[in-house]
């Protein structure tokens, strides 16, 4: 029963997006072999830290999400290669780069939006969500039914210091869902500085930032900006 949920699911998601003019790779079975336009994104950029948050249960959803089954950064060729940039535009200050997410399923967009669906599940509102109400959250942008990290040049991240690869201060958490993870939104200076320094080094490489979410970049001139690849991180 649950696989034939699914499967209508991803059905519904799959139409709408194509509705939209967008091109799915919307038969992609479980075992479905990554594009060769995509690399592990570790292999190209230099000390990438890398913390997949979907692949574990510390994200919004408390769970694994559907699609990750390792821990690995895929990007399009020309995404991983202007991140190696920013990452070595960085390393004269004694900093570089994490990332939380990087290519995503759209079987894991899809799990975002059961999650958001069912408002009765609060388990991770505190930590995630404390300031909105669930069944707001497709209202509000912080949950849709398809992703720009679907086509395989945005990626999630933030900035470490080396060697010792500590966070700094964002003023808020990865994937905190509220109006304070926006440039808007009132941290500390020093957490705006920290935004502003992050956003100008990705700026610098060709990266647009999202402006309600301090961690998301897309690069300009993506070269798949029609296309939502559906293959697992695996």
């Amino acid at each position: 029963m649950q696989t034939a949920i699914r499967t209508m699911v991803r059905g519904l998601v799959v139409a709408a997006v194509m509705l939209t003019g967008a091109r799915v790779d919307a038969q992609s079975p479980e075992d479905s072999p990554r594009p060769a336009a995509f690399v592990d994104t570790a292999t190209v950029v230099p000390g990438l830290v890398v913390d997949m948050r979907y692949f574990g249960t510390g994200n919004f959803v408390g769970t694994r999400i559907e699609g990750y089954h390792a821990p690995v950064c895929y990007l399009t060729r020309q995404a991983a290669a202007a991140l190696a940039l920013v990452q070595q535009d960085l390393a004269p200050r004694k900093l570089g780069l994490k990332v939380f997410d990087c290519y995503r399923p759209v079987r894991s967009v899809m799990h975002f939006a059961r999650w958001a669906r069912n408002v009765a599940d609060n388990s991770t509102k505190a930590e995630f969500y404390p300031d909105v109400d669930k069944k707001h959250l497709f209202r509000d942008g912080y949950i849709a039914m398809r992703s720009g990290h679907s086509r395989g040049s945005t990626v999630d991240l933030t900035l470490v210091t080396l060697p010792d690869e500590r966070e700094l201060d964002m003023g808020t958490r990865f994937d905190f869902l509220s109006p304070a993870s926006g440039y808007g939104g009132y941290v500390s200076e020093q957490a705006r500085a920290n935004r502003a320094l992050l956003a100008n080094a990705m700026r610098a490489r060709g990266f647009i930032p999202y402006e309600k979410e301090w961690w998301h970049f897309t690069l300009r001139g993506e070269p798949f900006p029609d296309s939502y690849f559906d293959f697992p991180v695996r």
